[in-house]
């Protein structure tokens, strides 16, 4: 959390959430008391009336994830339409995103990368890898510890043994950087179970690692 997001929070009218329970235990700890609302993806489109004649009236709301940026991979875009389509000001607050904090601790070229989110989970998941077996710039996924096993193979398949960087729970208490090849990874979970939300870094066409000197650092 930054000072300016702290000092909005207390500003505003209404905060809207994606987790309401998470949202309380931020602001209990940070001392705010603001109301808050749900608004998650299986209420979006309900709420956006309520929200637009709120802000048509003046008042100030803030939207928050459950963690790191509204609208990446989360609930708020049609909000931010809504609101832009209705002269309404959006002001983004910077804040921690998963995306850059994997990126600029992976090691791979910060230069150019793509971000495609969370993959298919069937229908569309290998076409989605193949469109991207010839990307030049670093490939920055989401996913899931139940699914991280499944996507390695994919990549495996479709874009080769790969040089990878697992990112998992950053800016948490058991943030961890998990370098090395697909493959190499493949053998190293089968002796684990991870947990939490993972950021998947995957090298570019143009990348070609030092596989001892990344694993030395």
């Amino acid at each position: 959390m930054t000072f300016r997001a702290v000092r909005i929070l207390r500003e505003v009218d209404l905060v809207l959430a994606e987790d309401t329970r998470t949202a309380r235990r931020l602001l209990k700890h940070f001392d705010i008391s603001q109301k808050i609302l749900s608004y998650y993806s299986y209420n979006e489109a309900r709420r956006i009336p309520f929200v637009l004649e709120n802000l048509k009236r003046g008042q100030q709301i803030a939207l928050i994830s459950e963690a790191g940026t509204p609208l990446i991979s989360d609930p708020g875009h049609k909000l931010v339409v809504a609101a832009i389509q209705n002269n309404i000001p959006v002001v983004p607050i910077p804040g921690a995103s998963a995306i850059l904090a994997g990126l600029v601790a992976s090691g791979l070229p910060t230069d150019r990368f793509v971000f495609e989110g969370f993959l298919p989970r069937k229908k569309g998941r290998q076409t989605r890898l193949k469109n991207l077996a010839q990307e030049p710039g670093t490939i920055v996924l989401y996913e899931s510890a139940q699914r991280i096993q499944k996507t390695l193979e994919d990549i495996v398949k479709i874009l080769g043994n790969r040089y990878i960087v697992l990112a998992r729970e950053l800016t948490k208490k058991f943030e961890e950087f998990i370098r090395g090849d697909a493959l190499e990874l493949l053998s190293e979970l089968q002796d684990r179970q991870l947990k939490g939300e993972l950021v998947v870094l995957i090298a570019g066409t143009d990348y070609r690692p030092n596989l001892q000197e990344m694993k030395s650092e």
